[in-house]
């Protein structure tokens, strides 16, 4: 479809809408914020003697809302200057702009009159063909097109974003009967790739699908609480990372999101789903029904199922709600010989399995709560959708968990559980111990699996057709885990190389967090020798939750208390060495970092000819956290970037003291557009992949596109500008200002002068051409020195032990 999305425009600028504004400003649109025209002044207003004429009390609503969505955390945008973007106004004096946008999309109050009434004034302006969408969590989408005209009722669908917009992946195409199909496959593809949305075509039902299971699957397992006697504690313990869901767990993200908005959804879905089996799922279970009486609805009221107090001290105390007296106390320790068991396995799909297998009270919960889950599920089908996949997509991408319901009873076995079903003792409301006769069908023809991998691709049993089918849109997508174990042609302990096709490799991590020690050094290396000799290009990438969180600071830190400085001076050599062999090698190396990229996964990742990497990666040198400077490469390249910046022949000192404050505070980006204002990324030599299951096969096309055009390998630079002595007084005067202030620590005093006399050189008397490798040379010895540090090493023990930097 021939549609280009230039400008957009959003009605109603409340917590949705103000949001959605804000990521559609992120991927480079202009947005046209609308909202409501204040019908009363407020006091500061007519102390300044304005009136309901006034430009700025008829667009008071949209601005306010904009200014809170940019003051939240975490942010609605991937950096503040894309504000400029957004252009706001109201219904009453700007309406008629909307003839100038592509798309509009409606997010007003959930109520059908407002929503058609304002369609009603939206078709006045609207030019033929724009699109227009609503996003409406549950408010069937067919009756909003009533009285519309048939060029409104083409172009007009579902689109059901999920908040907060930027973050949570998943968004929701609910067409009508009416909606053309170009569209729908337009609004797919832009979501997809665009949005970087995991997009989910719904059937126009009761909640869609998201919300429906999602929603199903809470209130369930509260109403198994009460059958198990459960504490708020436990239910957490046992519902969050264990089971492959967000660490939030359930009542923690019920508070976070707000009791009252799930009780609005769940008495939405008692009144809409009359024939669902299990509609009586959806009624509150007292405990629940007397929190919304209290007025205990989460955050929002400082009180839930937890209440933050702080004692006589001052120091802050999270107590929870005693769920049969209604108090809240302090928290108490679970223990479970199940969650031990399954702490050990990193396979989530083993991990279910083990989980299922126990014999305490978390494994008869696990079996309570999945047993109905995948009947009431296997029932939707083809009510809510006519592919199981989708709803799988919509609770990863929606709810967070890693693996949707369907991929758990893969994982526990389709055959088998089923005679578990039938025999589960404790059912809830409409349970009857029988999945859906489709899924029988599925076994009878020999089918033992929802989904399975062939030939690198990930096909679903299609009910229709009986047959596995690839799953559509996937089929450009490379996933690692589909073809590793074909694919591998080198592996270590910490490491996978892997034959991505037509002359690309892989170089995989997959050691906890992905941290960087020796077997990742030697992986890299050996993948870099393969695709020097035999192959055209490496792409440094994995599937994990993290690209990389740097380097193994246990294995230095043994090293530093064994004060075997040796072995410690050749593993940072090796980093280094290991830096420069991906900025020198022969072939083009394309890193693909998301998520945390810190330490030496920036620094890999400084060092690549390219950098693909995902919108969402949160990239830093952070090293002075741990009480040493970067020693892989990173304090190098930014003394090597701040020369290349050289204007008239004279370093931009702004530019190098902001290159040197960004390693000093140990900034992390909170966006890949942050990445490079920080000057982790230079112009021309990155893109962003907005989805990130794209990631890896645009990393694979871009280190191709690379090496078709003749790659030739670069030398080692030689012509580095430094300041030497006139910019270390700088340094050193900015450093003892700061401590004399307070600001900083001695141990902190000293780090800035160690990074500082690497980025200046050392001690020159003047500005001096130098080599890379004479300032590695610097790197490595302070950052050995620092290493030898009492403070470091307490650094760094905390660090192991908290999980957090130490500064003092």
């Amino acid at each position: 479809m021939n549609r280009n999305i230039k400008k957009i425009a959003v009605l109603g600028s409340g917590v949705m809408g103000s949001r959605i504004a804000c990521h559609f400003a992120n991927i480079g649109i202009e947005v046209l914020l609308l909202d409501i025209v204040p019908n009363a002044l407020l006091p500061i207003e007519e102390a300044k003697r304005l009136t309901l004429d006034n430009k700025i009390v008829r667009n008071r609503i949209v601005n306010q809302s904009l200014e809170i969505a940019m003051k939240s955390n975490p942010s609605p945008l991937f950096s503040k200057s894309y504000i400029k973007r957004i252009k706001t106004g109201n219904f009453d004096d700007d309406l008629a702009q909307i003839a100038q946008v592509d798309w509009v999309i409606e997010v007003v109050v959930e109520r059908l009159e407002v929503k058609k009434a304002v369609f009603e004034r939206v078709e006045q302006f609207r030019k033929p063909g724009t699109l227009i969408t609503s996003n409406t969590s549950g408010i069937p989408i067919h009756l909003m097109t009533e009285g519309r005209s048939e060029d409104f009722k083409a172009h007009f669908c579902g689109t059901h974003f999920f908040n907060p917009p930027r973050y949570l992946q998943l968004l929701e195409i609910i067409p009508t009967p009416y909606t053309d199909k170009d569209v729908v496959s337009f609004l797919i593809e832009f979501g997809d790739k665009m949005l970087g949305k995991t997009v989910v075509r719904c059937k126009d039902t009761p909640a869609f699908i998201g919300n429906r299971i999602g929603v199903y699957s809470m209130l369930a397992l509260t109403h198994l609480v009460e059958r198990f006697g459960l504490s708020v504690e436990e239910v957490d313990k046992y519902t969050g990372s264990a089971m492959g869901h967000p660490k939030s767990a359930t009542f923690r993200t019920a508070d976070v999101v707000g009791l009252d908005t799930l009780v609005n959804v769940a008495k939405g879905l008692e009144q809409s789903t009359p024939d669902d089996e299990a509609k009586d799922v959806f009624q509150l279970p007292a405990f629940i029904t007397k929190m919304v009486e209290n007025k205990w609805l989460g955050e929002k009221t400082k009180k839930g199922f937890y209440e933050k107090v702080e004692d006589d001290k001052g120091e802050v105390q999270i107590l929870s709600l005693d769920l049969k007296t209604m108090t809240f106390g302090p928290q108490e320790k679970v223990k479970s010989a199940t969650l031990e068991a399954t702490k050990s396995v990193e396979d989530i799909r083993k991990r279910m399995k083990v989980y299922e297998q126990g014999t305490d009270k978390a494994a008869d919960f696990f079996r309570a709560m999945h047993y109905p889950l995948f009947e009431y599920v296997s029932k939707r089908v083809p009510e809510i959708t006519d592919d199981f996949f989708r709803i799988d997509d919509a609770m990863r991408a929606g709810f967070g968990w890693e693996i949707g319901p369907f991929e758990v009873w893969d994982a526990l076995g389709v055959r088998e559980t089923i005679e578990k079903i039938k025999t589960e003792e404790k059912r809830l409301p409409g349970q009857t111990g029988e999945v859906a006769q489709w899924v029988h069908d599925m076994l009878a023809a020999g089918n033992e699996s929802f989904y399975k991998i062939e030939n690198g691709k990930r096909h679903f049993y299609d009910i229709a057709s009986k047959s596995y089918k690839p799953i559509p849109g996937t089929e450009n997508l490379i996933v690692l885990d589909y073809i590793r174990e074909t694919k591998t042609i080198w592996k270590n302990s910490g490491v996978s190389i892997i034959d991505l096709g037509d002359g690309i490799v892989n170089c995989e991590f997959h050691t906890k967090m992905n941290t960087i020690g020796g077997d990742v050094i030697e992986g890299l290396n050996k993948a870099i020798d393969l695709a020097e000799k035999e192959y055209r290009g490496l792409v440094i990438s994995n599937d994990g939750k993290n690209f990389s969180a740097g380097a193994n600071i246990g294995m230095i830190f043994m090293m530093a208390m064994e004060q075997d400085y040796e072995e410690l001076n050749m593993a940072v050599s090796m980093f280094q060495n290991t830096a420069m062999r991906i900025r020198y090698s022969s072939i083009p190396v394309v890193a693909a970092p998301f998520q945390l990229t810190l330490g030496g996964g920036c620094e890999f990742s400084m060092h690549a000819d390219f950098v693909q990497l995902h919108a969402e990666t949160y990239m830093g040198l952070v090293e002075f956290g741990v009480g040493v400077i970067p020693g892989g490469g990173g304090s190098k390249e930014f003394a090597l970037r701040a020369s290349d910046e050289y204007r008239d022949g004279q370093i931009v000192q702004n530019t190098l003291k902001d290159r040197f404050l960004t390693i000093g505070q140990a900034k992390v980006s909170t966006s890949a557009i942050e990445a490079f204002e920080l000057g982790y990324l230079q112009q021309g030599k990155y893109a962003v992949t907005m989805n990130r299951a794209r990631l890896l096969a645009d990393a694979k096309e871009k280190a191709l596109e690379l090496a078709t055009a003749g790659y030739i390998q670069p030398t080692p630079r030689n012509d580095i500008k430094v300041l030497g002595n006139q910019g270390l007084g700088t340094v050193y005067v900015g450093a003892a200002s700061m401590r004399a202030g307070n600001y900083i620590s001695d141990h902190d005093k000293k780090i800035s002068e160690k990074l500082g006399w690497v980025m200046c050189g050392g001690n020159l008397s003047a500005p001096t051409e130098v080599s890379e490798q004479y300032l590695l040379d610097l790197e490595r010895k302070a950052f050995l020195e620092l290493c030898t540090e009492r403070k470091t090493l307490e650094r760094i023990q905390h660090m192991l032990t908290k999980g957090k930097p130490l500064r003092n």
